[in-house]
């Protein structure tokens, strides 16, 4: 089975650089490209891709919204942007989108994003997660989390807390002594329990329930344990155009 993937970013040459890169792997073909914002979602509702790769910056429409616009299609959004440490790029995960990576991560870890995406899973480096959402909290900008629509169990937070290291499902299978069915069902259910749309969701989630704070004991002692917080609102973060060059670094998944 092929893989298709939409490309959107307003320079032609990173274009046709990842172009290059996914088309020499055998299940990945590029179907589209766009320039911009409004011409990534014109394009990916004539084309019907399975993944559409999307920078953060572009001209009339912006990735943040591009990923909101196309949150309840069925193509998977992945951010690829220059900046590791931005509250837009967080809002664009809220939104919808199905991960992110850094450009210059390296034609491996694009590829394995795609694949993800298109799996249903999400690749996102848990080092950028961690300089992500713990910047927001350095600015005093973390959000208070929702309060999920039932209580978390015990077996749950735990599934919350893996995902949020970034692990994939097969991972957590693995760590955990579950079948790949079982732990696909605990990460559905979950999503559906705090609202979210994605895996990304759920990490976002966990870092602001305060979950994931160093020395933190589980949020659940047992299966009736909830966690704190507040009905989730649904909105998405503000976007904005003016942002900062942070610097680049290349991210590294988790073993």
């Amino acid at each position: 089975m092929t893989i298709r993937v939409l490309l959107a970013d307003d320079q032609a040459m990173i274009r046709t650089s990842l172009r290059i890169i996914l088309e020499d792997q055998p299940d990945i073909t590029v179907v589209a490209e766009a320039g911009d914002g409004v011409e990534a979602i014109e394009q990916a509702r004539r084309t019907n891709p399975d993944v559409c790769l999307v920078d953060v910056q572009m001209p009339r429409l912006d990735g943040i919204e591009v990923a909101r616009a196309l949150a309840a299609a069925p193509p998977r959004v992945v951010m690829v942007t220059t900046f590791d440490l931005d509250e837009y790029v967080h809002g664009a995960l809220r939104c919808g989108a199905a991960g992110f990576v850094l450009k210059d991560a390296g034609p491996h870890l694009l590829v394995e994003a795609v694949r993800a995406a298109y799996a249903g899973d999400a690749l996102i480096s848990p080092a950028i997660t961690l300089r992500l959402l713990r910047g927001l909290v350095d600015r005093g900008g973390r959000a208070e989390a929702g309060r999920p629509a039932q209580p978390l169990t015990a077996r749950e937070v735990e599934i919350v807390q893996a995902v949020a290291r970034g692990r994939t499902n097969q991972e957590i299978s693995d760590e955990l002594f579950l079948s790949l069915s079982t732990v696909k069902g605990y990460v559905s259910g979950v999503m559906t329990k705090l609202g979210v749309r994605n895996r990304v969701g759920i990490v976002a989630w966990a870092w602001e329930s305060r979950m994931m704070d160093s020395g933190r004991r589980s949020a659940a002692s047992g299966p009736g344990a909830s966690v704190p917080g507040r009905k989730p609102s649904g909105r998405c973060s503000p976007t904005s155009r003016g942002l900062p060059n942070r610097g680049n670094s290349t991210p590294s998944r988790s073993p």
